[in-house]
Parts: structure tokens; C-alpha cells; sequence
């Protein structure tokens, strides 16, 4: 069974950065789809960032594009999410997710989330 386990979350002050990880085990993601999304308090799950297990295609919610930046590292099974330019609206529980299909939908593994809290 695949298993993902989020890491990097925390406080940060507004402006900060911070980089998260998602390790996974139970099969190897290269032939898979790896996606990050994001639940605010009070509001639905959103999509942030996906890449291909080869890591030669990329997709960003648009509010994301030239802030967030997502990598995967094939030889250590993780993917990654740097943050930069952080704001107090991108405070969230963040989540990983793996899928077989390029694309914010149809994915069928979920991590436990990482808290990220920005203060002002």
C-alpha cells in the first residue's frame, strides 16, 4: 500500500520561506503523478502544484506561479514544495497526494497533512 508522509511544516513570519516534503514508500512514484493541495480554515480543499514522476512536467494554481515551486528528488521516493514569499492567507493544512494522471483531479493517495502557519 502507498504511503506518503508530509514534513516541513511550522510557523513562519510573514514574507518567510519554507520547503515541505513528501516521502513516499510502497511503490516508486516515477510511472505516477505527485500533487500538493491545501485546506484553509474554513474552506474546501485547494489544488496548489502537481508534477510527473519524471519531473519534466509541472502544473500551479495560478495564484501559486513565481511563488511556490514544486521538485521531486527520484533517488529519495520525494517530492517537494519550496515556499517562498509567504503570507498569512497561505496558512493551511498541506497535503500530498499521489495519482496516475496528470492534472488536479483523480488522485488516490493522500498523506496526513503538514501545518503551515504564517503569522503577520
Amino acid at each position: 500500500q502507498v504511503q506518503l508522509v508530509e514534513s516541513g511544516g511550522g510557523l513562519v513570519q510573514a514574507g518567510g520561506s519554507l520547503r515541505l516534503s513528501c516521502a513516499a514508500s510502497g511503490r516508486h512514484f516515477s510511472n505516477y503523478v505527485m500533487g500538493w493541495f491545501r485546506q484553509a480554515p474554513g474552506k474546501g480543499r485547494e489544488f496548489v502544484s502537481a508534477i510527473n514522476g519524471k519531473g519534466d512536467s509541472t502544473d500551479y494554481a495560478d495564484s501559486m506561479k513565481g511563488l511556490f515551486t514544486i521538485s521531486i528528488d527520484n533517488a529519495k521516493n520525494t517530492v517537494y514544495l519550496q515556499m517562498n514569499s509567504l503570507k498569512p492567507e497561505d496558512t493551511a493544512v498541506y497535503y500530498c497526494a499521489e495519482g496516475a494522471l496528470m492534472g488536479r483531479h483523480c488522485y488516490n493517495y493522500w498523506g496526513q497533512g503538514t501545518q503551515v502557519t504564517v503569522s503577520s
